[in-house]
């Protein structure tokens, strides 16, 4: 009897999971059989305000709330580098994007679709940046020794953020609040760690890593140093950015110019 009843649990189970297998295939061929649009078909201001709701409940954390960027590239743009057309976005927004950590958004097309108005939206009426603001935006940016710190394509420094693709992945907005105050986004790479080692002399450098005993740092030489934490003194984090500040240094057209340049960073090739 336990046994004629076990199997009637395990007869039941089968069905379930075979039924479960044969349910996510059907969804997942009705959406591929969906995706056949060659142009978004839900663009009023309805589908991009519900578009918006999804965007901000499950992009946000990494695109921003506006994708204005963040872990994930900016959106706002307009430019994107795994393909731009409207079926294209609905795929990497429906199925993620390999090699990244873009991960996929299971919903219907419709609602996919709506956000993908939403992301449209974003870029709808942003002026054209000017070559010549572009072209004057770089001599400031070698001028004001920005190159000491950060590398554009292979050339400058390192104890700064690599610069060669920040128009990507960060909005104007961003690049010209980073540049009024650096201090509102300082991530824990760029922290500076300072001390007075065994022997009396001062040590300044970015934080790479720290335990319970010892800590690695760079100093601002580009060195990489070691030291063990017990024979440290006047030990401190300072959680602000050695960046200056460029909101009394520069005229307003001057800094908009600088913001024009570091916008136009962008990797070459590949769609867009």
């Amino acid at each position: 009897m336990v046994n004629r009843r076990l199997f009637q649990v395990f007869l039941a189970v089968g069905f379930a999971a075979v039924s479960s297998v044969s349910l996510t295939a059907a969804v997942a061929a009705t959406r591929a059989d969906e995706i056949t649009e060659a142009r978004n078909p839900l663009t009023s201001a309805a589908d991009v305000a519900a578009g918006a709701k999804t965007f901000r409940s499950h992009c946000a954390s990494c695109h921003g709330l506006n994708g204005e960027g963040g872990r994930g590239p900016n959106l706002a743009s307009g430019v994107f580098f795994h393909g731009s057309s409207d079926p294209d976005l609905l795929k990497n927004i429906s199925d993620g994007i390999p090699g990244t950590e873009m991960p996929g958004l299971f919903y219907s097309p419709d609602r996919v679709w709506q956000v993908v108005a939403f992301i449209r939206s974003l870029n709808a009426g942003k002026k054209t940046i000017q070559a010549s603001d572009v072209a004057r935006g770089a001599l400031l940016f070698n001028n004001k020794s920005c190159r000491q710190c950060h590398r554009v394509n292979g050339e400058g420094g390192r104890l700064g953020p690599d610069l060669s693709d920040i128009g990507r992945i960060r909005s104007v907005e961003h690049l010209r609040a980073a540049l009024i105050d650096p201090n509102a986004d300082v991530r824990q790479r760029y922290w500076v760690v300072s001390f007075r080692d065994a022997y009396g002399k001062s040590q300044e450098g970015f934080l790479m890593n720290e335990d319970s005993y010892t800590i690695q740092f760079i100093d601002m030489n580009e060195r990489l140093h070691s030291a063990s934490k017990s024979g440290l003194r006047d030990y401190t984090v300072e959680k602000t950015s050695k960046m200056p500040s460029f909101k009394d240094s520069l005229s307003s057209s001057e800094l908009e110019q600088l913001v024009a340049y570091l916008s136009s960073l962008r990797p070459k090739g590949g769609a867009q």
